[in-house]
């Protein structure tokens, strides 16, 4: 059975655009130490949901693990540690850290807990709710708040 995880980004440093269009990447640059175990822990064939980070702040994609944990080829410590993701697939739509913050199943996940970690595991029940999330219409009050923070 896969693990699953969720990778954070800043879409204007590498988007989900960008791994579709690369076909993979290394995912490097971690130096976080409770992330870099995070990536330790990946495996081949595990799936990781790509979430961008920023004023976006949403759940994107989904990429899987094609190579696992190496040493970070751009750290000068063999100990930071980088894996190789490929997309899978996009989202049907976006799901907004707003909308994950509001439901009960995943109040408990690292991506609310510890907002700043890069890598995170997440169990197959909170995995499974943001997909379904993706495959639903955002909440009015969803809607909403992301209009006013736009504005």
């Amino acid at each position: 059975m896969a693990g699953h995880f969720l990778v954070k980004s800043e879409p204007s440093t590498y988007s989900w655009d960008d791994l579709v269009r690369d076909g993979s990447t290394v995912w490097d640059g971690v130096r976080n130490p409770e992330a870099r175990n995070n990536l330790a822990a990946m495996a081949p064939g595990d799936l990781a949901l790509v979430y961008h980070s920023g004023d976006e702040k949403a759940v994107v994609g989904i990429a899987k693990v094609v190579r696992p944990a190496f040493p970070d080829p751009k750290a000068d410590d063999p100990k930071w540690l980088a894996v190789e993701l490929a997309p899978v697939k996009p989202l049907a739509r976006a799901v907004t850290l707003a909308e994950i913050k509001a439901d009960a199943r995943l109040v408990k996940i690292p991506l609310v807990t510890r907002g700043r970690l890069s890598v995170m595991p997440l169990d197959a029940k909170a995995y499974d709710a943001i997909l379904a999330m993706a495959g639903k219409k955002p909440a009015a009050k969803s809607v909403k708040s992301a209009k006013k923070k736009r504005a």
